[in-house]
Protein backbone atom coordinates (compact mmCIF):
# COMPACT_ATOMS: atom_id res chain seq x y z
CA UNK A 1 0.00 0.00 0.00
CA UNK A 2 1.47 3.37 -1.03
CA UNK A 3 1.62 6.26 1.44
CA UNK A 4 -1.08 8.06 -0.54
CA UNK A 5 -3.34 5.03 -0.47
CA UNK A 6 -2.78 4.59 3.26
CA UNK A 7 -3.60 8.25 3.87
CA UNK A 8 -6.78 7.99 1.80
CA UNK A 9 -7.89 4.90 3.71
CA UNK A 10 -7.21 6.71 6.99
CA UNK A 11 -9.50 9.53 5.90
CA UNK A 12 -12.13 7.15 4.53
CA UNK A 13 -12.19 5.17 7.78
CA UNK A 14 -11.97 7.89 10.41
CA UNK A 15 -13.30 11.17 8.98
CA UNK A 16 -16.98 12.06 9.28
CA UNK A 17 -19.19 14.24 7.13
CA UNK A 18 -19.62 17.11 9.55
CA UNK A 19 -18.31 20.68 9.75
CA UNK A 20 -14.68 21.06 10.61
CA UNK A 21 -11.23 22.47 9.96
CA UNK A 22 -8.45 20.27 8.59
CA UNK A 23 -4.67 20.58 8.39
CA UNK A 24 -2.18 18.91 6.05
CA UNK A 25 1.46 18.32 7.04
CA UNK A 26 4.58 17.26 5.17
CA UNK A 27 6.93 14.44 6.22
CA UNK A 28 8.90 16.79 8.49
CA UNK A 29 5.77 17.99 10.28
CA UNK A 30 5.58 21.32 8.50
CA UNK A 31 2.09 22.70 8.04
CA UNK A 32 1.24 22.85 4.35
CA UNK A 33 -2.42 23.79 4.25
CA UNK A 34 -5.43 24.66 6.40
CA UNK A 35 -8.97 24.35 5.10
CA UNK A 36 -12.56 24.10 6.27
CA UNK A 37 -15.66 22.30 5.08
CA UNK A 38 -19.17 21.55 6.22
CA UNK A 39 -18.49 17.92 5.17
CA UNK A 40 -14.93 17.12 6.16
CA UNK A 41 -14.82 13.52 4.89
CA UNK A 42 -16.13 14.36 1.41
CA UNK A 43 -13.84 17.37 1.10
CA UNK A 44 -10.70 15.47 2.12
CA UNK A 45 -11.40 12.54 -0.19
CA UNK A 46 -11.78 14.96 -3.11
CA UNK A 47 -8.09 15.84 -2.82
CA UNK A 48 -7.12 12.29 -3.74
CA UNK A 49 -9.03 12.60 -7.03
CA UNK A 50 -7.14 15.69 -8.21
CA UNK A 51 -5.66 15.49 -11.68
CA UNK A 52 -2.07 16.16 -12.78
CA UNK A 53 -1.08 19.80 -12.61
CA UNK A 54 -3.85 20.78 -10.22
CA UNK A 55 -2.97 22.56 -6.99
CA UNK A 56 -4.65 19.80 -4.97
CA UNK A 57 -2.50 17.17 -6.68
CA UNK A 58 0.69 19.11 -5.87
CA UNK A 59 -0.49 19.50 -2.29
CA UNK A 60 -1.20 15.80 -1.86
CA UNK A 61 2.19 14.92 -3.34
CA UNK A 62 3.81 16.60 -0.32
CA UNK A 63 1.21 15.65 2.30
CA UNK A 64 2.23 12.94 4.75
CA UNK A 65 -0.33 13.52 7.51
CA UNK A 66 -3.83 14.96 7.76
CA UNK A 67 -5.50 16.12 10.95
CA UNK A 68 -8.94 17.59 11.47
CA UNK A 69 -11.08 19.04 14.21
CA UNK A 70 -14.85 19.04 14.13
CA UNK A 71 -16.50 22.42 14.57
CA UNK A 72 -20.21 22.80 15.43
CA UNK A 73 -21.11 24.84 12.34
CA UNK A 74 -19.85 26.53 9.19
CA UNK A 75 -19.66 29.99 10.77
CA UNK A 76 -17.30 28.84 13.50
CA UNK A 77 -15.28 26.78 11.02
CA UNK A 78 -14.77 29.83 8.81
CA UNK A 79 -13.46 31.95 11.68
CA UNK A 80 -11.29 29.12 13.02
CA UNK A 81 -9.78 28.57 9.56
CA UNK A 82 -8.97 32.25 9.14
CA UNK A 83 -7.24 32.51 12.52
CA UNK A 84 -5.21 29.35 11.91
CA UNK A 85 -4.04 30.55 8.49
CA UNK A 86 -3.08 33.98 9.80
CA UNK A 87 -1.23 32.46 12.73
CA UNK A 88 0.66 29.68 10.95
CA UNK A 89 0.81 31.03 7.36
CA UNK A 90 0.77 27.61 5.61
CA UNK A 91 2.68 27.49 2.35
CA UNK A 92 -0.18 26.28 0.13
CA UNK A 93 -2.78 28.69 1.40
CA UNK A 94 -3.53 31.71 -0.74
CA UNK A 95 -6.61 33.20 0.86
CA UNK A 96 -5.80 34.85 4.23
CA UNK A 97 -2.10 34.00 3.84
CA UNK A 98 -0.93 37.55 3.29
CA UNK A 99 -1.97 39.95 5.96
CA UNK A 100 -3.75 42.79 4.28
CA UNK A 101 -2.27 46.14 5.17
CA UNK A 102 -4.79 48.50 6.70
CA UNK A 103 -4.30 52.17 7.44
CA UNK A 104 -5.12 53.73 10.79
CA UNK A 105 -5.23 57.33 11.91
CA UNK A 106 -3.20 57.73 15.07
CA UNK A 107 -3.66 60.54 17.59
CA UNK A 108 -0.56 60.53 19.81
CA UNK A 109 -2.13 61.69 23.07
CA UNK A 110 0.89 60.72 25.17
CA UNK A 111 3.16 63.27 23.49
CA UNK A 112 3.61 66.81 24.83
CA UNK A 113 2.47 68.17 21.48
CA UNK A 114 0.24 65.41 20.07
CA UNK A 115 0.23 64.62 16.36
CA UNK A 116 -2.26 63.07 13.94
CA UNK A 117 -0.40 60.64 11.71
CA UNK A 118 -1.26 57.76 9.34
CA UNK A 119 0.10 54.38 10.45
CA UNK A 120 -0.25 50.71 9.52
CA UNK A 121 0.56 49.26 12.95
CA UNK A 122 -1.15 49.62 16.30
CA UNK A 123 0.88 49.46 19.48
CA UNK A 124 -0.27 49.89 23.11
CA UNK A 125 1.29 53.34 23.54
CA UNK A 126 -1.65 55.31 24.89
CA UNK A 127 -2.58 56.75 21.51
CA UNK A 128 -6.02 56.70 19.93
CA UNK A 129 -6.38 54.78 16.67
CA UNK A 130 -9.17 55.27 14.15
CA UNK A 131 -9.81 52.73 11.43
CA UNK A 132 -9.01 50.46 9.75
CA UNK A 133 -9.12 51.81 6.21
CA UNK A 134 -8.26 49.73 3.14
CA UNK A 135 -6.58 52.51 1.09
CA UNK A 136 -3.35 53.50 2.82
CA UNK A 137 -2.42 56.23 0.34
CA UNK A 138 -5.79 57.98 0.52
CA UNK A 139 -5.66 58.08 4.30
CA UNK A 140 -2.17 59.57 4.25
CA UNK A 141 -3.25 62.40 1.95
CA UNK A 142 -6.36 63.15 3.99
CA UNK A 143 -4.43 63.21 7.26
CA UNK A 144 -1.94 65.67 5.78
CA UNK A 145 -4.81 67.96 4.83
CA UNK A 146 -6.38 67.63 8.27
CA UNK A 147 -3.22 68.60 10.17
CA UNK A 148 -2.62 71.52 7.80
CA UNK A 149 -6.14 72.81 8.43
CA UNK A 150 -6.03 72.37 12.21
CA UNK A 151 -2.40 73.42 12.60
CA UNK A 152 -1.03 70.35 14.36
CA UNK A 153 2.55 69.31 13.81
CA UNK A 154 3.42 66.31 11.65
CA UNK A 155 7.15 66.24 12.38
CA UNK A 156 8.89 63.22 13.98
CA UNK A 157 8.12 62.40 17.59
CA UNK A 158 11.75 63.20 18.46
CA UNK A 159 11.39 66.85 17.44
CA UNK A 160 11.96 69.04 20.54
CA UNK A 161 8.88 70.87 21.80
CA UNK A 162 8.97 74.24 23.54
CA UNK A 163 5.74 76.15 24.10
CA UNK A 164 5.82 79.94 24.36
CA UNK A 165 5.74 79.94 28.16
CA UNK A 166 9.01 77.98 28.11
CA UNK A 167 10.93 80.27 25.76
CA UNK A 168 12.54 82.15 28.67
CA UNK A 169 14.83 79.13 28.97
CA UNK A 170 16.01 79.49 25.36
CA UNK A 171 17.95 82.70 24.97
CA UNK A 172 17.18 84.34 21.66
CA UNK A 173 14.30 82.01 20.92
CA UNK A 174 14.25 79.11 18.51
CA UNK A 175 14.14 78.85 14.75
CA UNK A 176 11.25 76.94 13.13
CA UNK A 177 12.35 73.51 12.02
CA UNK A 178 10.14 73.24 8.92
CA UNK A 179 8.46 75.33 6.25
CA UNK A 180 4.96 74.79 7.65
CA UNK A 181 5.65 77.26 10.45
CA UNK A 182 6.57 79.91 7.89
CA UNK A 183 3.45 79.14 5.83
CA UNK A 184 1.18 79.32 8.86
CA UNK A 185 -0.14 75.76 8.54
CA UNK A 186 1.41 74.62 11.85
CA UNK A 187 1.24 76.20 15.29
CA UNK A 188 4.96 75.35 15.51
CA UNK A 189 5.41 74.18 19.10
CA UNK A 190 9.01 73.47 18.10
CA UNK A 191 9.90 77.16 18.34
CA UNK A 192 7.55 78.54 20.98
CA UNK A 193 5.03 79.98 18.55
CA UNK A 194 2.04 78.74 20.56
CA UNK A 195 1.01 77.99 24.11
CA UNK A 196 0.33 74.54 25.48
CA UNK A 197 -3.32 75.50 26.03
CA UNK A 198 -3.81 76.76 22.47
CA UNK A 199 -2.22 73.65 21.01
CA UNK A 200 -4.32 71.40 23.25
CA UNK A 201 -7.46 73.13 21.97
CA UNK A 202 -6.52 72.23 18.39
CA UNK A 203 -5.90 68.64 19.47
CA UNK A 204 -9.40 68.52 20.96
CA UNK A 205 -10.77 69.91 17.69
CA UNK A 206 -9.04 67.21 15.66
CA UNK A 207 -10.19 64.48 18.04
CA UNK A 208 -13.79 65.67 17.94
CA UNK A 209 -13.63 65.60 14.14
CA UNK A 210 -12.26 62.05 14.08
CA UNK A 211 -14.85 60.86 16.60
CA UNK A 212 -17.69 62.51 14.69
CA UNK A 213 -18.47 65.00 17.45
CA UNK A 214 -17.37 68.20 15.73
CA UNK A 215 -17.00 70.03 12.43
CA UNK A 216 -14.20 72.37 13.46
CA UNK A 217 -11.80 71.58 10.58
CA UNK A 218 -14.63 71.78 8.06
CA UNK A 219 -15.72 75.17 9.38
CA UNK A 220 -12.15 76.47 9.10
CA UNK A 221 -12.01 75.47 5.44
CA UNK A 222 -15.45 76.96 4.80
CA UNK A 223 -14.36 80.32 6.26
CA UNK A 224 -11.17 80.33 4.22
CA UNK A 225 -13.12 79.42 1.08
CA UNK A 226 -15.58 82.29 1.58
CA UNK A 227 -12.72 84.70 2.22
CA UNK A 228 -10.94 83.59 -0.96
CA UNK A 229 -14.11 84.05 -2.98
CA UNK A 230 -14.68 87.50 -1.45
CA UNK A 231 -11.28 88.68 -2.66
CA UNK A 232 -12.00 87.05 -6.03
CA UNK A 233 -9.27 84.43 -5.68
CA UNK A 234 -11.51 81.87 -7.31
CA UNK A 235 -8.76 79.38 -8.13
CA UNK A 236 -7.77 79.10 -4.47
CA UNK A 237 -11.43 78.98 -3.45
CA UNK A 238 -11.91 76.01 -5.77
CA UNK A 239 -8.94 74.25 -4.17
CA UNK A 240 -10.45 74.84 -0.75
CA UNK A 241 -13.82 73.55 -1.96
CA UNK A 242 -12.13 70.30 -3.06
CA UNK A 243 -10.36 70.05 0.29
CA UNK A 244 -13.65 70.59 2.10
CA UNK A 245 -15.27 67.80 0.11
CA UNK A 246 -12.40 65.40 0.85
CA UNK A 247 -12.44 66.10 4.58
CA UNK A 248 -16.24 65.85 4.75
CA UNK A 249 -16.12 62.56 2.86
CA UNK A 250 -13.47 61.26 5.25
CA UNK A 251 -15.59 62.14 8.28
CA UNK A 252 -18.55 60.40 6.66
CA UNK A 253 -16.41 57.30 6.10
CA UNK A 254 -15.45 57.31 9.76
CA UNK A 255 -19.10 57.63 10.80
CA UNK A 256 -20.21 54.89 8.42
CA UNK A 257 -17.50 52.56 9.66
CA UNK A 258 -18.42 53.20 13.29
CA UNK A 259 -22.04 52.50 12.47
CA UNK A 260 -21.30 49.25 10.65
CA UNK A 261 -19.07 47.97 13.41
CA UNK A 262 -21.48 48.99 16.16
CA UNK A 263 -24.32 47.20 14.36
CA UNK A 264 -22.37 43.94 14.60
CA UNK A 265 -23.17 43.54 18.30
CA UNK A 266 -25.62 40.80 19.19
CA UNK A 267 -26.12 37.21 20.30
CA UNK A 268 -26.06 34.93 17.27
CA UNK A 269 -27.85 31.57 17.53
CA UNK A 270 -26.52 28.90 15.17
CA UNK A 271 -27.81 25.34 14.78
CA UNK A 272 -25.02 22.80 14.96
CA UNK A 273 -24.28 19.28 13.83
CA UNK A 274 -26.15 16.60 15.77
CA UNK A 275 -27.94 19.16 17.93
CA UNK A 276 -24.78 21.00 19.03
CA UNK A 277 -26.50 24.38 18.82
CA UNK A 278 -24.35 27.33 19.88
CA UNK A 279 -24.72 30.99 20.69
CA UNK A 280 -21.99 33.45 19.77
CA UNK A 281 -21.61 36.72 21.63
CA UNK A 282 -20.50 39.16 18.96
CA UNK A 283 -19.47 42.65 19.99
CA UNK A 284 -18.36 45.20 17.41
CA UNK A 285 -17.86 42.45 14.86
CA UNK A 286 -15.69 40.18 17.00
CA UNK A 287 -16.65 36.89 18.62
CA UNK A 288 -16.12 37.59 22.31
CA UNK A 289 -17.52 34.26 23.55
CA UNK A 290 -19.35 31.17 22.39
CA UNK A 291 -21.23 28.64 24.45
CA UNK A 292 -23.87 25.93 24.11
CA UNK A 293 -27.36 27.19 23.48
CA UNK A 294 -28.86 27.31 27.02
CA UNK A 295 -31.92 25.13 27.45
CA UNK A 296 -32.48 25.38 31.20
CA UNK A 297 -32.75 28.10 33.80
CA UNK A 298 -29.36 27.15 35.26
CA UNK A 299 -27.75 27.23 31.82
CA UNK A 300 -29.27 30.64 31.14
CA UNK A 301 -27.90 31.99 34.42
CA UNK A 302 -24.43 30.72 33.52
CA UNK A 303 -24.73 32.23 30.06
CA UNK A 304 -25.78 35.58 31.51
CA UNK A 305 -22.80 35.59 33.86
CA UNK A 306 -20.42 34.94 30.98
CA UNK A 307 -21.98 37.62 28.81
CA UNK A 308 -21.79 40.08 31.71
CA UNK A 309 -18.04 39.47 31.83
CA UNK A 310 -17.82 40.13 28.10
CA UNK A 311 -19.70 43.41 28.47
CA UNK A 312 -17.31 44.40 31.24
CA UNK A 313 -14.24 44.03 29.05
CA UNK A 314 -12.59 47.19 27.67
CA UNK A 315 -13.93 48.26 24.30
CA UNK A 316 -12.21 50.34 21.64
CA UNK A 317 -15.26 52.57 21.26
CA UNK A 318 -14.90 55.20 18.56
CA UNK A 319 -11.16 54.61 18.34
CA UNK A 320 -11.65 51.68 15.99
CA UNK A 321 -9.95 48.31 15.80
CA UNK A 322 -6.53 46.81 16.11
CA UNK A 323 -5.11 45.21 12.96
CA UNK A 324 -5.43 41.70 14.35
CA UNK A 325 -9.10 42.42 15.06
CA UNK A 326 -9.84 43.96 11.68
CA UNK A 327 -9.67 40.71 9.71
CA UNK A 328 -12.16 38.99 12.03
CA UNK A 329 -14.53 41.95 11.98
CA UNK A 330 -14.46 42.15 8.19
CA UNK A 331 -15.00 38.40 7.94
CA UNK A 332 -18.02 38.54 10.26
CA UNK A 333 -19.41 41.52 8.34
CA UNK A 334 -19.01 39.65 5.05
CA UNK A 335 -20.73 36.56 6.50
CA UNK A 336 -23.89 38.49 7.28
CA UNK A 337 -23.73 40.57 4.10
CA UNK A 338 -23.71 37.43 1.96
CA UNK A 339 -26.26 35.67 4.18
CA UNK A 340 -28.76 38.35 5.24
CA UNK A 341 -31.25 35.73 6.39
CA UNK A 342 -28.81 34.80 9.16
CA UNK A 343 -29.57 38.15 10.80
CA UNK A 344 -32.92 36.64 11.80
CA UNK A 345 -30.98 34.41 14.21
CA UNK A 346 -29.48 37.42 16.00
CA UNK A 347 -30.79 39.19 19.09
CA UNK A 348 -29.44 42.44 20.58
CA UNK A 349 -27.30 41.58 23.57
CA UNK A 350 -29.40 43.63 25.98
CA UNK A 351 -32.62 42.03 24.72
CA UNK A 352 -31.18 38.55 25.03
CA UNK A 353 -30.04 39.29 28.60
CA UNK A 354 -33.46 40.65 29.52
CA UNK A 355 -35.20 37.57 28.14
CA UNK A 356 -32.74 35.27 29.88
CA UNK A 357 -33.39 37.02 33.17
CA UNK A 358 -37.15 36.49 32.75
CA UNK A 359 -39.24 33.63 33.98
CA UNK A 360 -37.38 30.37 34.49
CA UNK A 361 -39.77 28.58 32.20
CA UNK A 362 -38.93 30.67 29.12
CA UNK A 363 -35.97 29.94 26.93
CA UNK A 364 -34.63 33.04 25.14
CA UNK A 365 -34.39 32.38 21.44
CA UNK A 366 -35.26 28.73 22.04
CA UNK A 367 -36.22 27.91 18.47
CA UNK A 368 -33.10 27.27 16.40
CA UNK A 369 -33.86 26.41 12.80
Amino acid sequence: MTPSTALREHVRTHAENRPGVYRMFDAEGGLLYVGKSIRVRTRLLSYFRAGPGEKAQRLMHETARIEWDYIPNEFAALVTEMKAIQRWRPRFNVQHKRKRIYAFVKLTLEERAPRVVPVTRVVPDGSLYFGPFPRVGDVGRTVRELVHVVGLRDCPATTPVAFDDQMEFFEGGRTPLCLRAELGTCLAPCCGSTSAAAYAERVREARAFLEGRGRGPLERVERAMRAAAARRDFEYAAQLRDRLERLASFQQQLAAFRGRVASLSFVYRVPGFAGDDRIYVIRRGRIRDDLPHPRSAAARRRACARIERVLGEPDAGPAGLRPEEAAETLLVARWFRLRPRELKRTTPIETWMAEAAGTAGSTPGATVR
